[in-house]
């Protein structure tokens, strides 16, 4: 793609390499800003500049977070005892969009994926264990994709707590097999959290 400017040119590159963003719709975008009045592009400049410096992770469950300890966990009308185990913030917000969760949440950061280089230890686990360890969760919701890399993530870390008395639980498959939580309309994905049932009846071999 020829373009007249290399000013031009470097930001549709930079622009081009956000997920979903090809260079001609990267190319509109560019166009867009380059319209509206300069306070409106530092604005957002600013925006994207805060959000990368001063954005923060919960220490309690991984989520990004505006402090130390998000607002969920440090809500005390919120069940600690009852945790839902997920893959990235995206499931969070569409667990919280279905109003029907009163748990908390643990962010894992992705899902066990030897072929994209994934393993255990990358991911937020341990303390995951950990929280299990300490005797105050009464049971873990696994809410991962139903994928092979989400299954395997769901069995490993169901083999790390095996041996304490919990309850372990998986969403019901009201979510359609390799569909992200993300993508799921509030009322199924909010019956699918109601309707959760026990891991173990889950578990299928490969």
């Amino acid at each position: 793609m020829e373009l007249p400017s290399k000013l031009l040119e470097n930001a549709v590159n930079e622009m081009a390499q956000l997920p979903g963003i090809g260079k001609r719709t990267a190319l509109r975008l560019v166009l867009h800003l380059l319209k509206q009045p300069s306070e409106q592009t530092e604005v957002l400049s600013s925006a994207l500049i805060a959000m990368r410096n001063d954005i923060q992770y919960c220490k309690e469950c991984h989520t990004i977070s505006d402090a130390d300890v998000c607002a969920i966990c440090s809500n005390s009308s919120r069940d600690k005892s009852i945790i839902c185990v997920v893959e990235d913030v995206r499931d969070v917000m569409a667990l919280e969009n279905t109003g029907m969760f009163k748990g908390v949440y643990h962010v894992l950061g992705g899902k066990i994926s030897p072929i994209e280089g994934v393993g255990p230890s990358q991911l937020k686990i341990t303390s995951l264990v950990e929280k299990v360890k300490a005797g105050n969760v009464a049971e873990i919701i696994f809410a991962l994709s139903s994928t092979m890399e989400g299954d395997t993530t769901n069995f490993y870390i169901y083999k790390q707590i095996k041996e304490f008395e919990i309850k372990t639980s998986t969403i019901a498959r009201g979510i359609a097999v390799g569909d992200e939580l993300e993508y799921a309309d509030e009322v199924t994905l909010g019956r699918s959290l109601l309707n959760r049932i026990p891991f173990e009846t889950s578990i299928k071999p490969y």
